[in-house]
C-alpha cells in the first residue's frame, strides 16, 4: 500500500482533535509495530504535537499493562477495544496518577467496558475509526462523554456519509488517503466504500455495527454482532465474546456466540442457557444466540481485532 508524504501533515487533525497529544505528554499506543495504527499513534501523531512516545514490546498481559501504567508517567493511553475489555474483566482496575486520556480504535467499545474504566479512572475511553487505506476518519470529540457504541464524528474537514448503511468517504477531503495498492490500480477518487456498516444518531454521532459481511440475516431479521456481543460481555461470567452467523436450514442463518469465560466459571449447558436468556432480556428475543460455544481464547489479528471470518469457518 502506497501513501504520500501528505500523510504526515494529515495526521495533525487526529492528533489535535482526537488523540489530544500535547507537549510534555507521554503517549503509549500498544498496537503492534507492523500496523498502521502504531505508525499513527505511537509515532507520527504524538511527535507532530511535541509529545513523547512509550514503546513497550511485550506480549499482552492485562496485569502487566496495569503495572506499566503504574510505573511510567503515561498521560495518554491508546489500546485496542479488546485489550481494554480483557483488562477490565481479568485485572483489578484502579486510578492511574497523571493519566488524562484514554482512546481506542479498531472495534466498537462495549458499554460495560466504558463504565468499568470510567468508574476506576474517572476517564471515558474515546473511540475513533480509521482504516489503513484512509488513516483516521472519525473520533469522539474531546471533552464530551463517551457514547456507548459510538466512534464519534468525522474529523474536521472530512466529508463522510452513509450509503445504504455503509460508511463512505470522499478521498479528496482526506489527506491521509492512500495512493493505491503496491502494483495495483489507483483507487477511485470520487468515493471510497469502507465495507463497514454504520448508523448515525440525531446528533451526528456515528455507531459502528460491523463489517458488511458480518451482518447476520436470520429468518428475515437483520442482526448486527455488536449488540449481541455487548449483551454477552455484560454477563458476570463472560470475559470476551464474538458473534457470527451459522448456517441453518430453516432460518438461513442463526446467531452463534463464541465465548471466553472469566476465571472461576466453567462451561456447561446450564450456563449456555443462562447466557441465552440474558441476551433475550438485554436485546430482543430474536437476537439471542441459538448456538453457544465456549473456547479458551478468540482468534485475533496482531492489532487485536477478532477474526470473525475464521470463526465462521470453524463450525
Amino acid at each position: 500500500m502506497v501513501h504520500a508524504q501528505r500523510y504526515l501533515s494529515g495526521q495533525r487533525a487526529q492528533a489535535e482533535h482526537w488523540l489530544d497529544a500535547r507537549p510534555g505528554d507521554l503517549v503509549w499506543c500498544t498496537a503492534a509495530s507492523g500496523w498502521s495504527k502504531s505508525a499513527r499513534n505511537a509515532f507520527i501523531a504524538p511527535w507532530i504535537r511535541g509529545a513523547a512516545a512509550l514503546l513497550h514490546d511485550a506480549r499482552f498481559d492485562p496485569h502487566e499493562r496495569l503495572e506499566v501504567l503504574a510505573r511510567e508517567p503515561v498521560t495518554l493511553l491508546c489500546m485496542a477495544p479488546t485489550e481494554y475489555r480483557v483488562v477490565a474483566k481479568r485485572a483489578e482496575l484502579r486510578p492511574v496518577a497523571g493519566l488524562r486520556g484514554l482512546v481506542a480504535a479498531g472495534e466498537a467499545l462495549n458499554p460495560e467496558v466504558l463504565r468499568a474504566w470510567h468508574e476506576a479512572t474517572g476517564l471515558w475511553i474515546r473511540d475513533g475509526y480509521g482504516q489503513t487505506e484512509t488513516g483516521q476518519v472519525t473520533g469522539m470529540p474531546i471533552g464530551e462523554p463517551a457514547r456507548p457504541g459510538s466512534m464519534g464524528r468525522p474529523l474536521p474537514g472530512l466529508r463522510v456519509w452513509l450509503d445504504d448503511g455503509e460508511l463512505c468517504v470522499d478521498p479528496a477531503t482526506v489527506p491521509t488517503f492512500f495512493r493505491g495498492y503496491l502494483g495495483g490500480e489507483p483507487p477511485a477518487r470520487d468515493m471510497w466504500r469502507t465495507g463497514d456498516r454504520v448508523t448515525a444518531d440525531e446528533d451526528g454521532f456515528l455507531h459502528f455495527e460491523g463489517r458488511t459481511d458480518d451482518l447476520i440475516i436470520s429468518a428475515g431479521y437483520r442482526i448486527g454482532p455488536f449488540e449481541v456481543e455487548s449483551a454477552l460481555v455484560a454477563h458476570a461470567a463472560v470475559a470476551e465474546a464474538a458473534v457470527v452467523a451459522a448456517p441453518d436450514e430453516e432460518r438461513g442463518s442463526v446467531v452463534r456466540a463464541v465465548v471466553v469465560l472469566r476465571d472461576g466459571f466453567a462451561a456447561s449447558d446450564g450456563l449456555a442457557r443462562d447466557l441465552q436468556d440474558h441476551v433475550k432480556a438485554q436485546t430482543a428475543p430474536y437476537k439471542y444466540p441459538r448456538i453457544v460455544d465456549f473456547v479458551a481464547e478468540l482468534p485475533k489479528t496482531p492489532s487485536g481485532k477478532v477474526r470473525r471470518a475464521l470463526l465462521r469457518g470453524q463450525r
